[in-house]
C-alpha cells in the first residue's frame, strides 16, 4: 500500500508549477495519446466483431451444424435414423435432404447448381431458408407438383421469375430407343431466396420438394442424409464424435467446421493480430509517459532531496512517481474506454451519415458481405484492452520512479 504522504505528493505532482506549464502540457498529451489508442482499439475490434457476427449469421443460417450422410451415397430407412439422433441430448431437430449436382436450363441459358430436396416444414427447424425468401414462399414446394426455389443470383443469371418453367438436367441417364440420354424434368419456379453475397449460396443453390428430388435423382424412398441443428454450434465436433460412436461405420458425419473452420480461424487470427498491432499505439503513448516522468524527475530533484533529508525512504520516492504516472494512465484509459464505447455504439450511424452527406459508399456487399459498417461490443475485449493499457502505463513509470529513488540528495542540493 502507498502511504498517504506518497499519495498526496504524487497527486500534487500531476500539476506543474505556474512557471513551467510545459510538463503539464506533456502530461496531457500522454494522457490523450493513451485515450486515443484505447478508443481506436475498442472501435476497431468492435467493427471486426460486427463483421464476424454477420459472417456467422450468414453461414449458420444456411449451413447446418452437423450433416449425417453415408459412404454409400444414400441412407435407407432414414426415419429410423432420425429417431435415433433426436434422442441425443444436444440435438434439437433434424431434417432429411436429397441433393445432387444438376444443370438448369431456360431460354438458351444453362447454369450449374446444387439441388437440395427438402421437406419444407422440417427444413424450417434446421435453417433460416424460409426467412430468406424474397419472392414466393417455402411452403409452395408441394409434393409431385415439381416446384423449385432458386437463389437470387441464380434466377438472375437464368432470367427467370415466378411461374417460369425451367429444365433440370441430372448426371443420371435413362435408357431409351434413341440410346442413353440424360435424365431431365421441367420445374416451375415458385420462389426466390436471398442469403446474401460472400459464400455463393444465392448463385449455386436450388430447393425442391424431397419427393420430387427422390424421383429426379432415382433414390426411391432413400435420402442423401440428415441435417441436424444443435444447442451450441461450437460443440458440433464433440457431438459429431459422439454420434460416430453410436451409428454404423458406414455413416459419414461432417460439421460446419469441416467446411468453414479454417475461414473462421483466419478471421480470429486476423482479429488477434490487429489487437497486438493497435496495442502499439498505446505503447507509443506509454513511451511518451516515460519521457514526461523523466522531465518531472529532473525538475523535482531539489524536492526529492528535501524529502530524503526529512526522512523519506527511496521506496516512498519511487511510490510518488509511480502514483503520478499511474494517475495519467488511469485517466487516459478511462477516457479512452468511454470514447471507444461511444464511438463503437454509433460508428454505423456515423458512417451512414458520411455516406449520405458526401454521396459516397465505403462498403460494397459484393466485397465485404454487407453494405454497412457493423459493430458489436464484446465486454471481454473492453476489459482486455483496459487492463493492457493500465499495465503498459504502470510499466512506463518504473524506470523514472526508480531513477528518482536513486538520486543523491547531497548532489541535488549542492548548487541550490
Amino acid at each position: 500500500m502507498f502511504k498517504p504522504a506518497a499519495l498526496f505528493i504524487g497527486l500534487r505532482y500531476t500539476r506543474a508549477k505556474r512557471r513551467n506549464h510545459f510538463i503539464s502540457f506533456i502530461s496531457v498529451v500522454s494522457m490523450l495519446g493513451i485515450a486515443l489508442g484505447v478508443t481506436v482499439l475498442i472501435t476497431v475490434l468492435s467493427v471486426m466483431n460486427g463483421f464476424d457476427r454477420e459472417i456467422k449469421n450468414r453461414v449458420f443460417s444456411m449451413v447446418p451444424p452437423i450433416t449425417i450422410s453415408s459412404i454409400n451415397g444414400y441412407i435407407a430407412g432414414w426415419q429410423d435414423l432420425q429417431k435415433i439422433v433426436i434422442t441425443v441430448p444436444d440435438v434439437i431437430a433434424s431434417a432429411p435432404f436429397a441433393s445432387g449436382e444438376v444443370l438448369l436450363s431456360y431460354g438458351g441459358s444453362v447454369q450449374p447448381a446444387m439441388i437440395n430436396g427438402i421437406l419444407p416444414e422440417e427444413e424450417k427447424q434446421v435453417s433460416a431458408l424460409a426467412e430468406k425468401m424474397i419472392k414466393g414462399n417455402l411452403i409452395d414446394l408441394k409434393s409431385r407438383q415439381f416446384g423449385i426455389v432458386l437463389g437470387e443470383n441464380l434466377s438472375d443469371r437464368l432470367r427467370v421469375t415466378l411461374g417460369d418453367k425451367i429444365t433440370v438436367i441430372t448426371p443420371q441417364v435413362s435408357l431409351s430407343p434413341a440410346g442413353v440420354i440424360p435424365r431431365f424434368k421441367r420445374f416451375t419456379v415458385v420462389g426466390v431466396f436471398r442469403a446474401g453475397s460472400g459464400f455463393g449460396f444465392d448463385a449455386s443453390l436450388g430447393f425442391i420438394h424431397l419427393d420430387d428430388a427422390q424421383k429426379l435423382l432415382g433414390l426411391g424412398q432413400d435420402v442423401t442424409g440428415l441435417h441436424l441443428i444443435i444447442k451450441n454450434v461450437y460443440a458440433a465436433p464433440r457431438i459429431a464424435g459422439e454420434l460416430s460412436r453410436q451409428l454404423s461405420p458406414s455413416a459419414n458425419i461432417t460439421t460446419w467446421a469441416d467446411q468453414f473452420g479454417e475461414f473462421f480461424h483466419a478471421v480470429q487470427l486476423e482479429k488477434t493480430m490487429m489487437f497486438f498491432i493497435l496495442l502499439l499505439i498505446i505503447a507509443v503513448a506509454a513511451f511518451n509517459l516515460v519521457s514526461t516522468l523523466v522531465m518531472v524527475v529532473n525538475e523535482k530533484q531539489s524536492d526529492i532531496a528535501i524529502l530524503r533529508t526529512v526522512g523519506a525512504t527511496p521506496q516512498m520516492i519511487m511510490n510518488i512517481f509511480i502514483i503520478q504516472g499511474g494517475v495519467i494512465g488511469v485517466f487516459g484509459t478511462l477516457f479512452g474506454v468511454i470514447g471507444g464505447l461511444l464511438l463503437a455504439w454509433n460508428v454505423t450511424d456515423i458512417v451512414n451519415w458520411i455516406e449520405y452527406v458526401f454521396h459516397i459508399q465505403f462498403l460494397s456487399s459484393n466485397i465485404y458481405f454487407v453494405d454497412y459498417l457493423p459493430s458489436e461490443i464484446e465486454w471481454r475485449d473492453v476489459v482486455k484492452i483496459g487492463m493492457a493499457s493500465l499495465l503498459l502505463s504502470l510499466m512506463a513509470t518504473v524506470y523514472p520512479a526508480w531513477r528518482a529513488s536513486k538520486l543523491d540528495p547531497v548532489e541535488s542540493l549542492r548548487y541550490e
